[in-house]
């Protein structure tokens, strides 16, 4: 789920926000493509938090990873799906912040796909700090938080049952003027069916870039990810996981933010070949109602557990762009267990039993 949060009503879609005027998308805005980031006539770290302490060198750097990261991301999934492009909403949070947000629907090879970009402060409750990560613990229950958080969040469902669905997001937050600071993020793939050649793959994709900053890095968020996505009230994960990583501040901001950067930036090495592997594979309606079944258990996971979802949320975030993070169409059957033996029961085995596959 992205970090997004609401935009007044009743103005315009436009490519900035960099102006006095609210921003927000509208039903019949008409699509954008952008192809650089210079074509960005501002920057919402600079307009928006130029005034307020903290680190604004890794604020302004981190926003400009990020949007690089959302349009070469963009651009290349737009290639590999062939049907349409993204069309992009900008907006404007009343009280302080605002964001990109890139959705793509009715394609070829993707039903849904949304690559969000937010840039947001102001001050929030401490039930939303909890919600967004494990910090806040010892504060006060009515205690108002100042805070500063940019982070880029993408979810991709295809239509291809053998076609994964695709989740990241990569995040840098700011409490009390810059006092406390952390990055937090990850990339992870939801199949229908296990591929053990895909997912060595993609986690093989991952470990490098983990191995390239820290050789301690993939066994640890790999198995944070494979905590992190479980559905509690199932027992099962949501997918086959990836990394995941959250109130990393352990060394430099500068070590941390370059790892962030290589990491954004290997989604589409790791995704991609696998989507042109099965796009075009043949499906049976029964693997269809698989796929339902599997985006209701994304769903569930992501109304009652996700973090920024529910940090979203509780902060009176922009609806449409928190919930871009769920597909179009989910099934839930009552009491649906796969025969043994299937590859369905196969694929539940492994979403019950994490397996390293690299």
């Amino acid at each position: 789920a992205t970090l997004a949060f609401s935009a007044r009503p009743g103005h315009s879609a436009r490519n900035s926000v960099s102006s006095v005027y609210m921003v927000s998308a509208v039903p019949d805005a008409d699509s954008k493509t952008i192809n650089s980031p210079e074509e960005d006539d501002g920057s919402l770290t600079k307009f928006h938090s130029g005034t307020m302490p903290g680190n604004h060198k890794m604020r302004a750097k981190m926003e400009k990873m990020l949007r690089e990261a959302q349009i070469s991301i963009t651009k290349a999934i737009q290639e590999i799906d062939g049907g349409t492009t993204f069309r992009e909403d900008s907006w404007v949070r009343d009280t302080g912040g605002g964001g990109h947000s890139r959705v793509l629907a009715g394609g070829k090879v993707w039903e849904k796909a949304g690559v969000n970009l937010s840039v947001v402060h102001g001050t929030m409750p401490v039930s939303a700090l909890r919600a967004a990560t494990e910090r806040g613990v010892n504060r006060g229950e009515g205690e108002q938080v100042p805070f500063f958080a940019c982070g880029l969040s993408c979810v991709m469902h295809p239509r291809n049952p053998h076609c994964p669905t695709m989740h990241f997001n990569y995040r840098y937050f700011e409490t009390d003027g810059g006092d406390k600071w952390w990055f937090g993020g990850g990339t992870d793939i939801t199949p229908c069916y296990i591929d053990e050649e895909d997912l060595k793959h993609f986690h093989g994709v991952y470990k490098e870039v983990c191995d390239r900053h820290d050789p301690e890095y993939y066994p640890k968020f790999k198995k944070w990810a494979d905590e992190y996505f479980l559905i509690k009230h199932r027992g099962e994960r949501r997918g086959m996981g990836g990394i995941f990583f959250d109130d990393l501040n352990d060394r430099d901001p500068e070590e941390i933010f370059e790892f962030c950067k290589d990491a954004v930036n290997h989604v589409v090495a790791a995704y991609g070949p696998i989507i042109e592997k099965h796009k075009n594979d043949e499906f049976t309606e029964e693997q269809k109602q698989w796929q339902q079944l599997r985006r209701g258990r994304y769903a569930e996971f992501n109304l009652v557990y996700d973090r920024g979802t529910i940090f979203g949320l509780k902060t009176g975030g922009r609806t449409e762009s928190i919930l871009m993070s769920l597909p179009e169409t989910a099934s839930w059957l009552y009491d649906h267990n796969p025969a043994p033996g299937t590859p369905e029961a196969e694929f539940l085995d492994a979403a019950r039993n994490p397996r390293e596959w690299v």
